[in-house]
C-alpha cells in the first residue's frame, strides 16, 4: 500500500510540475505510477485532492523554513514575514498550481483527508504567528495572560492576506504590485493594529513604553 502511495505521489508531484494542474489528467497519473484509475482513487478521491496531497508537503516543508527564520529575526513584523515568506518563494515555482491549490483549500470537499490536512498547516501557520505576537506582547511587559486568542485573529488576518496574494495571478488584482513588498506592509499593520490593541503603539503606529501590566 505504501509503494502504491509513494508512486502515486510521484506520479502527481512529476505531472503537476511539468505540465500545471489543469493539463493533466487522473488517467494520466496512474498510468505513470503504473497503477488502476480504481486504484488511484483509493487514495484521493479526485484530482483536487491530489493536488492537495502534493502541495501540503511543499506548505509543510515551507513552514518548516520560516519557523528556522523566524527566530533570528527579533522584531515581531519581520519574524511575521520571515514566516511566510517561503510559502510566497514555493508559490512562484508553479503560480498556476498555487492557484489551484489555494482554490482546494477552500472550496474542496469538507470530508477529505488531503483538505483537512491542509486546513491543519493553516492553522499551524496561524498559531505560530500568534505565538510570535503573545512573545512580543510580552516582552513589552503586557501580561500575556489570556493575549493568545488576539493575537490568533492576527494571525488569521495575515494568512487572509497571503491567500488574497496567492490568488492576484487568477484574480488579475493590482498588477504589477511587488508582492513581497505590499505582503511586509499590510503584516506591519496587523501587527501594529495588534499592539495598539494592548495599547502598546499609539494611533500613528510609534511603540509607546508601557505603562504598566494589564490584565484582561
Amino acid at each position: 500500500m505504501r509503494d502504491k502511495q509513494s508512486r502515486i505521489f510521484e506520479a502527481a508531484a512529476a505531472l503537476f510540475a511539468e505540465r500545471g494542474f489543469d493539463s493533466v489528467t487522473t488517467q494520466e497519473i496512474s498510468e505513470r505510477a503504473d497503477v488502476a484509475a480504481g486504484t488511484l482513487f483509493r487514495y484521493a478521491s479526485s484530482k483536487g485532492e491530489l493536488l492537495l496531497m502534493v502541495y501540503n508537503e511543499d506548505f509543510r516543508a515551507a513552514l518548516e523554513l520560516g519557523d528556522q527564520a523566524s527566530r533570528a529575526e527579533d522584531d515581531p513584523v519581520q519574524a511575521v514575514l520571515a514566516m511566510v515568506r517561503p510559502i510566497l518563494e514555493a508559490a512562484d515555482r508553479r503560480v498556476e498550481n498555487t492557484v489551484a491549490y489555494q482554490r482546494e483549500l477552500l472550496f474542496g470537499a469538507p470530508a477529505e483527508q488531503y483538505r483537512a490536512e491542509g486546513l491543519a498547516l493553516v492553522a499551524r501557520l496561524e498559531a505560530m504567528i500568534a505565538d510570535r505576537l503573545t512573545a512580543a506582547a510580552t516582552v513589552r511587559g503586557v501580561d500575556a495572560n489570556h493575549l493568545f486568542a488576539r493575537a490568533l485573529l492576527a494571525g488569521r488576518s495575515v494568512f487572509a492576506v497571503l491567500h488574497l496574494i496567492l490568488a492576484r495571478p487568477s484574480t488579475g488584482a493590482h498588477p504589477g504590485r511587488d508582492a513581497t513588498g505590499d505582503l511586509r506592509d499590510q503584516i506591519a499593520q496587523i501587527v501594529a493594529g495588534f499592539l495598539a490593541s494592548i495599547g502598546e503603539v499609539d494611533v500613528e503606529g510609534r511603540t509607546s513604553p508601557p505603562a504598566g501590566r494589564r490584565t484582561q
